[in-house]
């Protein structure tokens, strides 16, 4: 039986291990946004890469997406999405990069993407993802792994698996 907002009903994962950078190295926000976007466009999750990393813009100016703990949670609700997507990004050590965030610079980016039909599923998407990072273990998780299928497997279990 599945669990109260869980995402199981997703025919493919919301992230894969090619939707995964290691040691990524990010002139700003806008160049981490367009290499984990570069990896959507390349696994067939978005059309139009520079239509949606200017979706993704158009909501970095609303607000930051900087949360506590090292986190970038850029995301956008666009046109050019074909399906619910995450793709992650870890620093590589020694580099960060603002987000926004009040206690400093993020480590670990998660790029959101959902279909601009998909206002509640984006919602739930971004509350989930948020629920987890929310706590120490998860993003330490996060930032220790080194194999994309790890990486991977950790997004979608936090997806399937938090406390609504």
């Amino acid at each position: 039986m599945p669990l109260p907002g869980s995402f199981d009903r997703y025919d493919a994962q919301l992230t894969t291990p090619g939707l995964v950078i290691l040691e990524m190295v990010a002139a700003d926000r806008a160049d981490a946004a367009r290499q984990l976007a570069s990896r959507l466009r390349s696994e067939g999750r978005i059309e139009d890469l520079d239509g949606f990393l200017a979706d993704v813009a158009a909501r970095e100016h609303q607000l930051a997406t900087g949360l506590p703990g090292g986190i970038g949670l850029p995301h956008a609700r666009s046109e050019h999405v074909t399906q619910p997507s995450i793709a992650v990004g870890v620093t590589k050590y020694g580099h960060t990069l603002d987000f926004g965030a009040l206690d400093g610079p993020a480590h670990v980016v998660l790029l959101v993407a959902t279909p601009a039909r998909s206002f509640s599923e984006h919602l739930d998407v971004l509350a989930t993802i948020a629920r987890s990072l929310s706590k120490e273990g998860f993003r330490e998780s996060l930032r220790r792994a080194n194999d994309p299928d790890i990486i991977s497997e950790l997004v979608n279990s936090a997806l399937l698996y938090s406390d609504p």
